[in-house]
C-alpha cells in the first residue's frame, strides 16, 4: 500500500495483514524514521504510510551513544521540522525516556508538546506497568503506539541490546503486554528484537497492527532507521538491518570533490560566477584597482 492519500490512525488501526481481524490479505505497512524536512519528504515521496521522529535521533543525529540523553524539546523540535512538510504518511512521535515514567498528568502533559510540535500520535516503550499512561493519554485523545520486546530506553535493565522473550514464559508474557496494550487503546504495536516465532504469535493473536524491527517477516509492517537503510551510518548494522544504499561513501567522495576543486581553482569557474555589464565593468575600470 503505497500512500497516495493523507493517513490516519484509524487506518493504520484496521490495517492488519494476518491478525484475528483480517479477512484478506492486505499489504504490509512501512514505517521509516525521519528528523527533518528533507528526510520526511524522501520518505512521503517514497510513498511509506508512517514517519516515525524516534529517540533514535538521539545516535544518529545527535550524536549520543544511546538513546537515554534525548529529550522532550529534541524531540518537538525535529517533529515540527518534520510536520513542516505535511506529509500524507502519518507521523509517529517518541516519548523519551522519563517523559512519561513518573506521572500520568507529567505523560500527558509531555505527550502534547509533541502533539502540538505536529505529531499525530506518539508511541512509548513498555508493557503492563505502562497502562496508567496509555490510558491517560486515549483519554486525552491523544492516540498511542506500544512499543514491546527490545525497549532501547531498558537498556540498563536489560544488560544490552539482546534479544528478547527467547523462551517460552517470556513469550507468554509479551503477548499478555500485547494484549494488555491494545485492550488499553493502542492502535498498533512495535515488536523490536523478538524472535519470529514470537512476533507470530503475537501478530495473529491481535487486532491491531504489529510493526517489526529484528521481529522476523510475519508481522502487520516493518520499520527501519532512515539512517541505517540509506548506509549514512558507520556503526556496525544490527543483524536485522538492511542497507539499500551506501550515501555516505557518495557524500564523502562528492565532498572530497568539491575541495580538491577549490583548492586547484576549478571551482567556481565563470559560468558559476555573476559578472557586471560591460558598460558598468568600464565604468568600474576608470576607478582603478584600490590601493
Amino acid at each position: 500500500m503505497a500512500t497516495s492519500k493523507r493517513m490516519t490512525v484509524p487506518a493504520i488501526r484496521d490495517h492488519c495483514c494476518s491478525g484475528a481481524a483480517s479477512a484478506a490479505a492486505v499489504e504490509p505497512l512501512v514505517m521509516v524514521t525521519a528528523y527533518d524536512a528533507p528526510g520526511a519528504r524522501i520518505a512521503d515521496e517514497a510513498g511509506v504510510d508512517m514517519i516515525l521522529v524516534g529517540d533514535s535521533l538521539a545516535m544518529v543525529v545527535l550524536g549520543y551513544e544511546d538513546t537515554l540523553q534525548v529529550t522532550v524539546a529534541d524531540i518537538a523540535h525535529h517533529t515540527a521540522a518534520v510536520a513542516r512538510v505535511k506529509p500524507a504518511a502519518l507521523i509517529v512521535a517518541d516519548l523519551p525516556w522519563m517523559s512519561y515514567h513518573v506521572s500520568t498528568e507529567e505523560t500527558v502533559r509531555n505527550a502534547a508538546e509533541l502533539i502540538r510540535a505536529g505529531a499525530q500520535s506518539v508511541k512509548l516503550e513498555g508493557g503492563r506497568k505502562r497502562l496508567p499512561m496509555i490510558e491517560a493519554l486515549i483519554s486525552a485523545e491523544i492516540p498511542v503506539m506500544g512499543h514491546l520486546g527490545l525497549t532501547p530506553q531498558s537498556l540498563h535493565a536489560m544488560g544490552g541490546y539482546k534479544v528478547q522473550a527467547r523462551k517460552s514464559e517470556a513469550a507468554l508474557e509479551l503477548l499478555a503486554d500485547a494484549k494488555a496494550l491494545q485492550h488499553a487503546g493502542c492502535f498498533s504495536i512495535v515488536l523490536e528484537g523478538v524472535p519470529d516465532e514470537v512476533a507470530r504469535m503475537v501478530t495473529e493473536s491481535l487486532d491491531i497492527p504489529t510493526i517489526g524491527i529484528g521481529a522476523g517477516g510475519q508481522c502487520d509492517g516493518q520499520v527501519l532507521v532512515f539512517h541505517d537503510l540509506l548506509g549514512l551510518e558507520d556503526r556496525v548494522p544490527a543483524k536485522f538491518v538492511r542497507k539499500y544504499a551506501s550515501l555516505k561513501d557518495d557524500a564523502v567522495s562528492a565532498v572530497r570533490r568539491f575541495a580538491e576543486d577549490v583548492r586547484s581553482g576549478a571551482f567556481p569557474d565563470d559560468s558559476e560566477s555573476y559578472h557586471l555589464s560591460e558598460q558598468q565593468a568600464e565604468a568600474l575600470s576608470l576607478y582603478g584597482s584600490p590601493s
